[in-house]
């Protein structure tokens, strides 16, 4: 407390005792003294006598406080005076004074408490906003000494380390803008190497950053930018994975599966795989007759580029009809082979999975994978049946293209040959029997042996007609097996 004075001394501010005594409100109260209170209580009371004394009073004695009542009393004075009047209107008025005062010392007794509460609540809130002016002052002198202690150019290193800070990190974001904008280069040099999983796990990264400083203009092109590359990425994506259906590659075929992976693909790459399989077997087919046509043919007419594939059998020569029907059956094979390396390598690599997947805790990516892997799963099974299905109807055609019955019986047995091994290949390609390729055969066989046999009949009845024969002695247990 004595600290507080002291401050406040130094300041030159007064205590609250004197400051109290300034306040104009607190000074204009007049509180009646002990002794008035005495005299009040003592006289004899009677509370409604007083009432009707007060009641009595005119209302203008309780208007602004700005009435005079001296002047409005003479001014009511007669203008003859009467003495005994006067008194008698001076004793009404003085009892009229005596039951207000009465009434306002009783009123303050009543009130005195929360008056006085209220005055100790005043003062305590002039001593606290005392000592918070002392402490506002001390503060602005400290304040004043701290500028004068930190000079401007110590306040200039500060900006300029801010400063300094500032364009680090916009260095840093000019170097990320720069290598963002060169990442096409670098995309185009992966594609070439056929790079794919790197490709897109670059332009993955890419988006992600650019994402980050997106409110450049030049980044919001970049992004758009990339999105084209990401799609031109999957359609050489989608060329590549067609160039496994005739000649399968495990290194190719699992940075092609990797990327696909890495798109969240994996399910859309095995029905584009199937669409793949389909194409290539029904162009497999046609290249290969093309070519023997045209080679037929002697000529560069292009007419038969622009045949279906049924009429296009139907221009193979007898002579290049084996050597077709083989190369045929040959393509055909390869493509088989390729779908049949495919399960292979999701077989193997579904392993794989399996055990790492045992090993980590994920379940969702788990659940997700187990998801993807039954799908492609129940796609390449289904597939086989389909493949093979598509190869017979492809040989079948071939078959039909031709009359089998202008050959000689050695080339026939040698296309029945070719079909047979072709059919024992399908077979332990899926399992299935080959009926469409089992009835072409029997129509093409019908047809030729029903051909072959009125061919003979006529060249023996030529021998038999043209020929004289003669009797041939044989013993009497002669039998037609010892003809020969």
């Amino acid at each position: 407390m004595q600290k507080i004075k002291s401050l406040m001394t130094r300041q030159g501010l007064k205590s609250p005792q004197e400051s109290l005594s300034d306040l104009g409100a607190i000074e204009s109260l007049r509180v009646p003294g002990k002794e008035e209170f005495r005299e009040l209580r003592e006289q004899p009371s009677d509370p409604q006598a007083e009432q009707e004394l007060i009641n009595s009073i005119e209302q203008v004695y309780f208007s602004a406080d700005s009435f005079d009542v001296v002047k409005y009393e003479l001014e009511k004075l007669p203008s003859v005076l009467n003495l005994q009047e006067l008194e008698a209107y001076r004793d009404k008025l003085k009892q009229q004074q005596a039951a207000v005062s009465k009434k306002v010392a009783d009123l303050i007794l009543e009130k005195q408490p929360a008056y006085v509460k209220e005055l100790e609540r005043v003062t305590s809130l002039q001593t606290g906003l005392q000592l918070a002016a002392v402490i506002c002052t001390n503060g602005r002198r400290h304040l004043n000494i701290a500028k004068e202690g930190f000079t401007q150019a110590s306040l200039g290193l500060l900006a300029n380390q801010r400063k300094r800070q500032l364009l680090i990190g916009l260095l840093k974001s000019l170097r990320t803008i720069k290598t963002l904008q060169r990442t096409d280069v670098r995309l185009s040099e992966m594609l070439e190497e056929e790079d794919y999983p790197g490709a897109i796990q670059l332009c993955l990264e890419c988006q992600k950053a650019a994402s980050t400083f997106k409110h450049y203009s030049c980044i919001s092109e970049l992004n758009s930018k990339l999105q084209d590359t990401l799609e031109q990425i999957e359609e050489q994506l989608d060329v590549a994975l067609s160039k496994i259906c005739k000649n399968f590659d495990i290194s190719h075929y699992t940075k092609v599966q990797q990327a696909y992976r890495l798109l969240g693909k994996t399910q859309t790459a095995m029905d584009q795989l199937h669409m793949h399989f389909t194409q290539a077997i029904h162009n497999t087919v046609f290249q290969v007759v093309l070519g023997y046509v045209e080679l037929c043919a002697g000529n560069t007419d292009t007419k038969f580029q622009k045949l279906q594939y049924k009429d296009l059998c139907t221009h193979v020569t007898p002579d290049s009809y084996i050597p077709c029907l083989a190369d045929l059956c040959k393509a055909l094979w390869e493509v088989m082979l390729s779908y049949y390396r495919t399960m292979e390598w999701h077989e193997k690599h579904d392993n794989e999975d399996t055990a790492s997947a045992s090993e980590g805790s994920n379940m969702i990516g788990t659940e997700e994978t187990n998801f993807d892997r039954g799908y492609i799963k129940k796609k390449l099974e289904h597939g086989l049946t389909r493949i093979w299905q598509d190869v017979q109807l492809k040989v079948k055609t071939y078959l039909l293209g031709t009359d089998l019955s202008i050959f000689k019986y050695d080339d026939f047995i040698f296309v029945l040959d070719i079909i047979s091994r072709l059919m024992q290949v399908g077979e332990e390609f899926c399992g299935s029997k080959s009926e469409v390729l089992q009835e072409s055969i029997r129509k093409q066989s019908v047809n030729y042996f029903k051909n072959y046999h009125r061919t003979r009949l006529d060249e023996l009845r030529m021998f038999l007609e043209n020929e004289t024969w003669e009797l041939c002695p044989v013993k009497s247990n002669f039998s037609i097996l010892q003809l020969h």
